[in-house]
């Protein structure tokens, strides 16, 4: 659903009605079943060791910049909001703007907002207890996951190249173009 909403507008396709995995949606989740999580960790790694990231993912996901509103209704009771700020929702609104004049998701900007939401998945599956696997702290700007393992040779690109899972050609990254 995010893939599709306000936290990357990274799909026009409505998110399908089921669990399973459809192949050609853009956008899935895939989290290992563990056969087995350390019973030490599940003490700690939520809120302890996951700290660093939630700094982190706290400004760059959101609550960065705060607007607030206070307002008083006609019986004398005060009611008070405010709204969070990240980097993403300022990137996103950005790309709805571009979206909305060029009709083109500009790449790089794609690949941040995708590399940030991958991020904060990771996260989230970690302090869920979902895996004992540490994130790591790096934006992924898309493309296949780098510590999935590959489930057959890439696709081959025009020309004869090999294309890489990361969006560079196989020679480029041999060559050491790669950022």
């Amino acid at each position: 659903m995010h893939h599709y909403g306000y936290s990357a507008l990274g799909t026009d396709r409505y998110p399908p009605f089921t669990l399973a995995d459809l192949p050609d949606y853009p956008a899935r989740l895939d989290v290992p079943h563990p056969e087995r999580l350390s019973r030490g960790l599940v003490l700690v790694k939520w809120w302890l060791l996951a700290i660093p990231h939630y700094l982190v993912l706290s400004i760059l996901v959101g609550g960065g910049i705060y607007a607030g509103s206070q307002a008083s209704s006609p019986d004398g009771t005060e009611t008070e909001w405010s709204s969070g700020l990240g980097l993403l929702t300022l990137l996103v609104l950005i790309a709805a703007v571009g979206v909305l004049f060029t009709g083109r998701y500009p790449r790089p900007l794609y690949d941040l907002v995708v590399g940030v939401n991958r991020w904060a998945l990771r996260v989230t599956a970690y302090a869920a207890l979902m895996t004992d696997r540490y994130p790591p702290f790096r934006l992924d700007m898309g493309g296949a996951d780098p510590g999935a393992v590959p489930t057959g040779p890439p696709p081959a690109a025009p020309g004869g190249a090999a294309a890489s899972p990361y969006g560079t050609r196989t020679d480029d990254v041999a060559a050491g173009s790669q950022a």
